[in-house]
């Protein structure tokens, strides 16, 4: 009989000893001289799927990442974590996220008495800001935060400027509406904002204010831009979504289809991985219901992801017109996979610092949740694209967001950096992961790892290693295996293999040259390599202080890993 993941965690980690489980940064960083040090610009979309962009297979316009992808290296097996607390925490300081002290979200500060789900940035840990500002870098932040409590009683000691950042202007929550987001900051005050504002583009020309500053100066800069397209709310502009209103007439099989054949074609995906299967709760398209309402959800989506792109547009024409782009680093990535969740109407007015806000900023109420009888994108609304698009957002893979198989932890990620990256327009198929981003920036910027972080403790040895080699077209040979866990969705990559749970399922293993779309589990037989390999992962899990799931204080409505399925998702008749 299979064992499930639980009983392999219940087993313990006593036969583990003397595993070796993570690839520390062990390079040296070549010195670099403070006039040659480069720029790096680290661009973040939220909840953006592997395929929502152009250069990943896309029919979404998005001609400013294009523009990074063929001056630059596009990678097709780049991870994230499965959700954004998790995800933030180890882009910021290439650690796993339990050491960061964020294996849950900010939201469950409290809940949970164990340092890895404190839901605050642990001070023992050293971001990327930190560490370049300490040797010479001007640092700012403009966008989503998410690293800590946004609570009225509760101390500002892990806001950006309190973690390295000389500027910040955004969000200390993690969503809010586009129009009126309720956590919008400047350095450490909280603001409102003003006449006209939409935060899309209001993440987009603070970036540029900083670039336009710190390009005047004679050091270089370390630019964090964390937007939050296209994670929900779904809203946009009417002139945005119009472009796209009969696009996706077709439907989702249709679009995954289209989606999928133009990555085959790119060399993005390999043909002999099937295209996974329509999510069972999904119905055909021919058979859905209201669409009408499901073409504008998506349609609004791709005006938001568009709107990015303009953005994205705005910071690289800055770059150029101080200069500067040559000698500047500029990666792209999602915080994690395409996301599949359904907003329901709260009913009961949630107050107004609440990430859902009930009234517009002129007093209107705001028509909460996923209502077919409520078309999307105005701020009046409050809506997500569900698991229908969801499952779209993140062909050719399965699953999403929350979740470590592939649609989960799969991110598009460009390096576009003209001094540094050799193969312009080039396809790279070798792994990395958001824990390299740190020793990235180490390298280039010949900067050491810091011995102490602002806890004045030795902070952990850091996950990842530079991507700098694969930059320079040569194969990267110090990164070891990659590891996963999130509410008890568990993962490890090592070299072409994946084993891989979604709670509380048994374990998967895959071999990811032959099937990387995980359809076919060949657990039953390699029995021998997946006990190792979950040897590997429990003893890594108990190493950095994953506990199992649920825990004791987890709420009883996420204990058992039940996947929903909205009322809204019926079958017509034809």
């Amino acid at each position: 009989m299979r064992k499930t993941r639980r009983q392999f965690l219940q087993e313990g980690a006593a036969a583990t000893a003397g595993v070796m489980l993570s690839s520390p940064y062990t390079g040296r960083p070549a010195k670099v001289e403070a006039v040659e040090r480069p720029n790096i610009v680290m661009i973040l979309a939220d909840d953006l799927g592997f395929s929502d962009t152009a250069p990943y297979g896309s029919e979404i316009d998005t001609p400013n990442l294009d523009k990074l992808a063929k001056g630059g290296l596009k990678f097709t097996q780049f991870y994230n974590n499965p959700r954004c607390c998790p995800s933030r925490a180890s882009l910021m300081t290439g650690v796993y996220s339990q050491q960061a002290g964020m294996g849950l979200m900010t939201s469950d500060y409290g809940r949970y008495p164990f340092p890895g789900y404190k839901g605050d940035l642990s001070e023992d840990c050293v971001t990327i800001a930190e560490a370049l500002r300490a040797k010479g870098y001007r640092t700012a932040l403009s966008g989503k935060w998410h690293l800590t409590p946004n609570r009225k009683d509760f101390s500002q000691q892990n806001w950006p400027l309190q973690r390295g950042f000389d500027k910040f202007f955004g969000t200390i929550e993690g969503a809010g509406s586009y129009f009126d987001p309720a956590s919008l900051a400047r350095d450490n005050d909280h603001i409102e904002p003003g006449e006209g504002f939409f935060y899309t583009d209001a993440i987009a020309k603070n970036a540029i204010d900083y670039i336009d500053e710190f390009g005047r100066e004679d050091k270089p800069f370390f630019l964090y831009t964390a937007f939050t397209a296209p994670h929900w709310p779904l809203h946009s502009f009417e002139a945005d979504i119009e472009k796209y209103k009969d696009r996706y007439r077709g439907g989702w099989d249709q679009l995954r289809r289209e989606r999928h054949e133009r990555q085959m074609k790119m060399g993005i995906v390999d043909a002999k991985w099937s295209l996974t299967n329509r999510d069972p709760r999904v119905p055909a398209w021919e058979v859905a219901s209201f669409k009408e309402w499901e073409m504008r959800r998506m349609a609004v989506y791709a005006a938001m992801i568009e709107r990015m792109d303009r953005g994205i547009g705005t910071i690289l024409a800055k770059l150029d017109e101080r200069g500067i782009a040559d000698n500047t680093l500029v990666m792209f990535m999602s915080d994690n996979g395409g996301n599949f969740e359904e907003i329901n109407d709260p009913g009961d007015n949630v107050p107004r610092e609440s990430w859902m806000p009930y009234k517009t900023r002129d007093g209107r109420p705001v028509n909460r949740g996923n209502k077919p009888t409520v078309m999307p994108g105005t701020e009046d609304t409050y809506q997500s694209i569900g698991i229908p698009w969801g499952n779209c957002a993140n062909t050719p893979f399965r699953l999403y967001k929350h979740y470590a198989h592939e649609g989960g932890i799969s991110t598009p990620f460009l390096a576009h950096w003209p001094n540094g990256i050799k193969q312009r327009g080039g396809i790279t198929h070798q792994l990395g992961h958001e824990t390299d981003i740190m020793a990235t920036c180490l390298d280039i910027a010949g900067v050491p790892y810091p011995e102490t972080a602002k806890s004045r403790q030795k902070p952990p040895t850091l996950a990842g290693t530079s991507l700098r080699p694969i930059f320079e077209n040569k194969t990267r040979t110090d990164r070891g295996p990659m590891f996963w866990e999130h509410e008890g969705n568990a993962a490890m990559r090592d070299g072409k293999w994946k084993l891989v749970s979604r709670f509380p399922d048994a374990w998967e293993l895959h071999d990811m040259e032959a099937d990387r779309t995980e359809l076919h589990d060949v657990s039953e037989l390699y029995s021998d390599r997946v006990r190792e390999m979950a040897d590997q992962w429990h003893a890594w899990a108990e190493r950095i202080g994953v506990q199992p799931w649920p825990m004791p204080q987890t709420p009883k409505g996420e204990q058992d890993g039940a996947m929903m399925a909205p009322s809204y998702l019926r079958h017509d008749r034809p």
